[in-house]
């Protein structure tokens, strides 16, 4: 939702409502502080298929539910509305169409990023979808279902004041979601400051995305890295006063977390987001987002 620019001279704590709302207090309950879809456009009715459904262990349909573990502080990917406890974005309307598709209820239940795979391991969560890269680290332990393509963004404020070079962060503050691909990507990055006899970069890891975009916007930090949809969205949310700089880079497929040795559980997730895709519904939801660039036409298996 595009809105008027704020007022050059926006006070921090009124930045910070834009960003954060009341969830950048770092106890995983992350809002978006109204922030909304892009788009009003419907997103189709979803029919189940019963021939997917007989896929899905009985563990899983036994309840009529298929419960998601995510972090709903990562806009517009999956985050807390306004009213700071319904969790929505592009994963919670994709993730509900796929349980739909299964014959099975959705249901999103908000957790710290890095207790989401352990969290299917033990159980709790039946499947994990909160932007995870899929990476050979994480198919060791879980299999992933492809459903979307990101790359990683530099995000600055307006203008790039602190004049940041995306090539080059050797000496300067960079705020990250701790747990995210973006972690290792600045580690790599360091190794190289070090080689090249450059000051390292100061790495600033927050629990909450939405504490890294706040701590952007008020100059904790004069740069952050975030999947590429997320910087966009943040852009937008802010008004104008953060903004990515340069293209995104390193794009590559997010996945849904499955458990382990779960039968034709993955294939039946995978054969679900493909009749979305097929239907008409993947794009639509995408598009309500305002993330349709990273749309992919086959979703696979990494097990």
């Amino acid at each position: 939702m595009f809105v008027r620019r704020l007022p050059s001279v926006v006070t921090v704590a009124a930045l910070a409502a834009v960003l954060a709302g009341c969830g950048a207090g770092g106890d995983g309950s992350g809002a978006a502080g109204g922030a909304a879809p892009t788009s009003a456009a419907p997103v189709p009715a979803v029919t189940s298929d019963p021939a997917l459904a007989a896929q899905v262990p009985d563990s899983v349909k036994s309840d009529g539910k298929l419960v998601f573990g995510t972090d709903a502080s990562y806009p517009p990917n999956e985050f807390t509305a306004s009213d700071g406890t319904t969790i929505i974005g592009m994963d919670v309307d994709l993730g509900n169409a796929i349980a739909q598709k299964l014959g099975l209820t959705g249901e999103f239940v908000n957790s710290s990023f890095d207790g989401i795979l352990p969290g299917i391991g033990a159980g709790t969560y039946e499947a994990g979808m909160s932007s995870f890269s899929i990476n050979d680290e994480r198919v060791q332990v879980v299999d992933m279902v492809s459903y979307y393509s990101a790359g990683t963004s530099v995000g600055v404020r307006a203008g790039n004041p602190d004049g940041v070079v995306a090539d080059d962060l050797c000496g300067k503050a960079i705020g990250v979601q701790r747990g995210t691909v973006q972690v290792e990507d600045l580690a790599a990055r360091n190794e190289k400051c070090a080689a090249e006899g450059k000051p390292a970069i100061t790495v600033s890891e927050f629990q909450l995305q939405t504490d890294v975009n706040l701590a952007l916007a008020s100059g904790r930090v004069v740069a952050m890295l975030a999947d590429s949809p997320v910087v966009g969205y943040a852009a937008q949310q802010t008004n104008g006063q953060l903004e990515a700089l340069g293209e995104p880079y390193d794009a590559g497929p997010y996945g849904i977390a499955l458990g382990k040795n779960q039968g034709d559980f993955p294939k039946a997730v995978q054969g679900a987001i493909q009749a979305l895709i097929a239907d008409g519904t993947y794009q639509a939801i995408l598009e309500k987002w305002g993330v349709a660039n990273g749309a992919i036409t086959t979703s696979e298996i990494r097990s």
